[in-house]
């Protein structure tokens, strides 16, 4: 007879209660493993900052200037945290002092201000 099928008072009471929750002590660092894993994973498929030409560079700047100048929309891809970023706005200010393109997208319903530094710019072209 199956001893789940057996009454209360028929069964031994005197049966030790073991370990527990001790006996699964290590495996609690599982998930700490696992997102150290993840993390050597993700750092893996990081790229280092590509170094654009001069031709490069100056071109942009003609994109950038003239797309300011007729208020015009640009799709920017930008590097950040070793990966490639796609972003389009609308260029609200080319700062020089601090060498940032400030600009407002445009996909967003809130409208979010978005401050690039030049030194992350990839490419830009006009839309």
């Amino acid at each position: 007879m199956d001893y789940r099928d057996m009454p209360i008072e028929k069964l031994n009471s005197n049966i030790p209660q073991g370990r527990g929750m001790i006996k699964w002590a290590p495996f609690a660092t599982m998930p700490e493993q696992f997102e150290t894993v993840d993390r050597l994973i993700d750092d893996q498929t990081k790229i280092t900052r590509p170094e654009l030409s001069d031709d490069r560079l100056e071109e942009m700047d003609r994109v950038l200037t003239k797309a300011h100048a007729d208020k015009r929309r640009i799709k920017v891809e930008y590097y950040y945290d070793g990966r490639r970023f796609h972003i389009t706005l609308n260029i609200v200010k080319i700062d020089m002092w601090s060498l940032m393109l400030i600009g407002q997208k445009t996909k967003t319903r809130t409208d979010d201000m978005v401050f690039i530094s030049f030194m992350d710019i990839l490419d830009i072209a006009m839309l």
